[in-house]
């Protein structure tokens, strides 16, 4: 694509993004509405964010977003943009993205290679600025005052190279799910704040529980051999004090705490989890707990909302908490969750960084988490009573040290980086010697980012 073919290519974006049908799930939590139901459910005067300051400067900028491409969070991304066109004269053409983060990947890709000014704003996965970097504004000078608003770990992760080229748009972490009603029932008055403390209570529950049912499992979590495996598996590290996969480009994973760690997920498979739970995703654990076949799970928050959905086995039975440590270290939780980012192709600039602002505000952050349960990055939002009673999951994680994948650090080697981590886990729960594992996903990660 080159520069001077922009109106084509918007009109083929268009085109291409009015035959994406609302049918898929956000994180499972809840049903994707039609396009004309979205449009029913959400119009601006509603709950309307604030005016952008300024109004009228963009005048006459004509921006693309790249925006949520299904359910709720697409209806709220046209709603805010047609907000944002009226306060600002700037209009804003919303193209839904490929569901599949792959495909967005690849078509970022494409667009980067050929320097292409046809899109202006993107919605980038939370790994993806350290692999985009060389292409996106940097946004410090514009948006460094809202930026030291969100969570610490979230800017962190959008700052690559001392460039702050994202901002946070909503996140996501992993949490501890228990059977609110079993804990009792076997004498226990608190979820498990260590693993030791899980391990004991999953196999009390698991031998109790399976006189009525051989296939109820003390605990389940994410195992199969893919970036859930990576997500999962920093959380078991970090909060054994084994640190991060690296520092400074170097890999860091080879030490004796991060071996310990890998050694008790071993143990875990096959006892208190199912031999399955190597091939285990997101939706495979869901679906154990939330049949009412699992003690404990490691998920994300979209869980919470399906786990209580109206017609669940566990509507009622179950609560959340942060992930279990080992003493005298951290909960951890593995960040997750989307960023914006503005190319530094865009003919519209400052009319783009604008739109990233005004969407990272703490006001849209507030609206998003009311109308669609996004999780806010601005901890003062978080705690507003109005999210707090929409998201109550928030207060009884809140402590947990949300640990960031390297993404900023490997850059375009991220996807390399990750699979020679997550590989060499999966090898470690089949039975590798963990601190074997860890010495060849050091010595693959070192020959990835020569």
């Amino acid at each position: 694509m080159s520069k001077g073919g922009g109106e084509q290519t918007r009109r083929a974006f268009l085109a291409a993004a009015a035959a994406l049908p609302f049918s898929a799930l956000i994180s499972g939590c809840r049903r994707a509405p039609s396009a004309e139901d979205a449009a029913e459910e959400l119009p601006e005067v509603r709950m309307p964010p604030p005016p952008v300051r300024g109004a009228g400067r963009h005048a006459g900028a004509r921006l693309l977003y790249y925006a949520e491409s299904v359910g709720i969070g697409a209806a709220i991304d046209r709603a805010l943009a047609r907000r944002f066109a009226r306060d600002t004269g700037a209009l804003v053409d919303v193209v839904p993205r490929p569901r599949d983060a792959t495909e967005t990947y690849a078509s970022y890709l494409r667009l980067f290679q050929a320097r292409s000014a046809d899109v202006d704003v993107l919605s980038l996965d939370v790994v993806w600025p350290g692999i985009f970097a060389p292409h996106l504004l940097d946004l410090g000078a514009a948006l460094g005052g809202l930026a030291a608003t969100h969570l610490e770990a979230a800017i962190e992760n959008d700052t690559v190279h001392g460039r702050l080229v994202a901002m946070p748009y909503f996140t996501d972490f992993g949490m501890l799910y228990y059977r609110s009603d079993l804990l009792p029932k076997y004498g226990y008055g608190a979820p498990p704040a260590t693993w030791d403390e899980l391990e004991e209570m999953a196999r009390t529950i698991q031998g109790g529980e399976r006189a009525q049912s051989r296939s109820f499992t003390g605990f389940v979590w994410q195992g199969k051999a893919y970036e859930g495996l990576t997500c999962n598996a920093l959380e078991w590290i970090h909060s054994y004090g084994g640190g991060a996969i690296l520092k400074d480009r170097e890999p860091t994973v080879e030490n004796p705490r991060a071996a310990q760690a890998l050694a008790r997920f071993h143990r875990f498979v096959g006892t208190i989890s199912p031999i399955g739970v190597t091939g285990y995703e997101e939706e495979d654990a869901r679906n154990v707990f939330q049949g009412g076949n699992a003690a404990f799970m490691r998920n994300w928050p979209y869980a919470f909302a399906a786990g209580n959905a109206k017609g669940s086995r566990i509507e009622g039975r179950f609560d959340v908490a942060p992930l279990p440590h080992e003493p005298g270290y951290e909960s951890s939780a593995t960040l997750g969750g989307w960023t914006l980012g503005v190319s530094k192709y865009s003919r519209f600039p400052d009319a783009a960084i604008a739109l990233v602002g005004y969407l990272c505000s703490p006001e849209v952050q507030r609206f998003r988490a009311l109308v669609g349960g996004y999780i806010p990055t601005i901890p003062a939002v978080q705690s507003d009573p109005d999210v707090a009673r929409v998201l109550p999951f928030l207060e009884r994680v809140r402590g947990a040290t949300l640990v960031a994948r390297p993404s900023n650090q490997a850059g375009a080697r991220y996807n390399e980086v990750s699979i020679a981590f997550y590989q060499g886990v999966s090898k470690a729960l089949y039975g590798t010697n963990p601190e074997k594992a860890l010495e060849q996903i050091a010595r693959r990660i070192r020959r990835s980012l020569r």
